[in-house]
């Protein structure tokens, strides 16, 4: 595989997995924000944000983790 195949291979994983990522966050907001016991906005949206970025953080690593075992299972087929 050429160099320049393979960056810009990476650079669409990397645009995939940032778009995939942005998508659980809104939806872990979404979410989360129902449940946090206040009548302000403010603090609603705020820790409605935090613990949507905390859950989109291990749902990155998940990803990641998942791309990797695949990766090393198909390589051992071949």
């Amino acid at each position: 595989m050429s160099s320049n195949n393979q960056n810009s291979r990476v650079a669409g994983n990397v645009v995939l997995d940032t778009i995939l990522t942005l998508v659980a966050f809104v939806i872990f907001f979404l979410i989360c924000r129902t449940h946090v016991p206040s009548d302000d906005p403010k603090m609603i949206n705020f820790w409605g944000a935090m613990a949507g970025a905390c859950m989109s953080g291990v749902f990155w690593f998940a990803m990641q983790s998942f791309k990797v075992t695949l990766r090393a299972q198909r390589e051992t087929r071949k």
